[in-house]
C-alpha cells in the first residue's frame, strides 16, 4: 500500500512538471487525472486516464504450450510463426524482414515468435530441426513451412498464399 502511494504521488509530480498549470488529483478509481487551472478562463477538467486500452500487437512471443495453444493453434487468424534462437544470425536476419512483410498485411495476418532454447517442447512437437524455421498455420493446423532465411518477395508469395488458403 506504501509503494502504491510513493508510485502515485512521483507520478503526480512528473507530470505536473511536463504538463505546466495542471493540477494532479486522483478519482474513485485510483487513476490519476488532471484539471487544468488556466487565470481567466473556465476551469477544464481533463478526465482521460494516463493509460488506455491495451493495444492488439500484430507480432508477439509465444510464452509456453498452453499460450500457443490459445494464441496460435485457436486464433481466428491465419498465423506465422518463427521458430528462432537467439544465437542464431540466420533467424536475426530473417526476424525483422519477416515482421514487416507481417505487418504489410494490416492484421490479416499475426506473427508468433517462438524462441526454441525457451520451447524445446513445442520445436520437437513441429519437427523443427533447423531454425530459423517458418510454419504457417490456419485453422490449428500448419499449410506450409519454410527453413533458412528467403528474400521479400520469396515471404509476400508465403504470405499470400498463406492468407488466400
Amino acid at each position: 500500500m506504501a509503494q502504491r502511494l510513493i508510485l502515485s504521488r512521483s507520478l503526480a509530480l512528473v507530470m505536473a512538471k511536463k504538463l505546466p498549470m495542471c493540477r494532479w488529483v486522483s478519482p474513485r478509481s485510483g487513476v490519476p487525472q488532471a484539471t487544468r487551472n488556466i487565470p481567466g478562463t473556465p476551469a477544464l477538467n481533463l478526465t482521460k486516464p494516463l493509460y488506455t486500452t491495451r493495444i492488439h500487437k500484430i507480432t508477439f512471443e509465444i510464452q509456453d504450450g498452453p499460450d500457443f495453444q490459445d494464441r496460435v493453434l485457436n486464433s481466428n487468424t491465419p498465423v506465422v510463426v518463427d521458430f528462432h534462437a537467439q544465437w542464431c544470425g540466420p533467424c536475426k536476419i530473417l526476424g525483422p524482414r519477416l515482421e514487416k512483410m507481417v505487418a504489410r498485411q494490416k492484421g490479416k495476418v499475426v506473427m508468433a515468435k517462438v524462441d526454441i532454447d525457451d520451447n524445446t517442447d513445442l520445436a520437437i512437437a513441429f519437427e523443427v530441426s533447423v531454425v530459423p524455421t517458418v510454419l504457417a498455420i490456419k485453422n490449428g493446423d500448419v499449410v506450409d513451412k519454410f527453413e533458412g532465411i528467403k528474400d521479400e518477395d520469396q515471404l509476400e508469395c508465403f504470405l499470400k498464399k498463406l492468407i488466400c488458403c
